[in-house]
């Protein structure tokens, strides 16, 4: 590989540097926090992580969460407008906490289905904070899917994502190598930075289609379709947002318990594969929801890498309200470092639930 993103080359020096084994270009691992700056070491190790990777190849990665359903609208646009009510869905991660708040990443969306146009009209904002402030990114958008019923048992949707992404970069109280004294090791002066500014705006677009048939689902989502550049560096040419493509399927069953508490639960079987860039990474995972109780499982994996993490969830599912937890539990030799990763999502539905002559809802898992 060429080119590191600021992510993974974070965690490649950071891990190097405590003496940890080397992690994987993951996902979840190229999230890293930085040490406390205590010394001058760490002070300098700070300096060249940030200058390295946040300057000079910023050529990024989107962030992660693991309760993919819970956040239907960021999976895949084309699950806009398919609850059977309007609904608003928060949510919020906290990567390797063990760090601080190194990673954090808020999530807010609103969707609904206009019966009349047959179509689904949402709203996502996200909020990202990398490396304790040093980063930080709001994403708007707003999307639009037109929903289509080829008969009693297909049915599908198209949709399209416009927006904008703001990246700010702060740098005060970094230390750079160019400010330390190499005769007394103390820091003096500023250090100049080759800037075009702290910050940049940029347009983002996305594509998404979903289709169901049956019990069984699936789709696929392209996102950042013009790889926009995000480099604050004036001329630089590897600063473009790679193309994130994401495939999934999945499908519903039900069964029943044996015995005097005879009740039917829920089991289904899910897949989600993402790509951006150089990272590949397959999701397997089932779900298994009983009345108003839903447990989820799911492992992921890193295509050519060793395995990353598991993924344990539990849910309350009501008829107006939602609410889910996870951890992700990892399994590479940065586990002791990370204290793994927590996830919360709540969702909450508004209107009656009528009997329609266009049926849109798609069964699809809820976390």
């Amino acid at each position: 590989m060429t080119c590191l993103t600021n992510r993974n080359l974070l965690n490649k020096l950071q891990v190097n540097n405590q003496r940890k084994p080397k992690t994987n270009n993951s996902f979840e691992q190229n999230r890293i926090g930085l040490p406390k700056s205590s010394g001058l070491n760490k002070s300098v190790l700070l300096a060249i992580v940030i200058l390295m990777a946040s300057l000079i190849q910023l050529k990024g990665q989107d962030p992660e969460f693991s309760q993919f359903y819970a956040n239907p609208l960021y999976l895949n646009p084309a699950f806009t407008g398919t609850s059977a009510i309007t609904r608003v869905i928060t949510n919020y991660r906290n990567q390797w906490p063990k760090q601080g708040n190194t990673y954090v990443t808020y999530n807010i969306s609103y969707d609904k289905f206009i019966n009349s146009i047959r179509s689904g009209v949402g709203f996502k904002m996200m909020y990202d904070r990398e490396l304790n402030g040093v980063i930080n990114s709001l994403g708007t958008s707003f999307l639009y899917s037109y929903h289509i019923r080829a008969d009693d048992r297909l049915t599908f949707s198209m949709a399209l994502e416009a927006g904008f992404i703001y990246k700010q970069f702060n740098t005060a109280g970094l230390i750079f190598p160019g400010m330390i004294d190499q005769g007394t090791g103390t820091i003096t002066g500023n250090y100049p930075l080759p800037f075009e500014g702290g910050q940049k705006i940029f347009p983002d677009f996305s594509f998404g289609v979903a289709g169901q048939i049956d019990d069984v689902s699936c789709g696929i989502a392209i996102h950042h379709l013009t790889q926009p550049d995000q480099s604050i560096i004036e001329g630089d040419q590897v600063g473009s947002l790679p193309l994130k493509i994401t495939a999934h399927a999945g499908a519903v069953g039900h069964q029943f318990h044996r015995g005097l508490l005879s009740r039917e639960f829920t089991l289904s079987p899910n897949f989600v594969y993402r790509q951006q860039g150089s990272f590949k990474q397959v999701n397997v995972g089932m779900y298994t929801k009983e009345d108003w109780l839903t447990f989820g499982l799911w492992y992921r994996h890193n295509l050519s890498k060793r395995p990353d993490a598991l993924i344990a969830m539990v849910g309350v599912q009501k008829s107006k309200f939602q609410f889910g937890y996870s951890f992700d539990f990892s399994l590479s030799g940065v586990a002791a470092y990370s204290y793994g990763s927590h996830e919360i999502s709540m969702v909450l539905y508004f209107g009656e639930y009528r009997r329609r002559q266009f049926n849109n809802a798609m069964v699809i898992p809820q976390m």
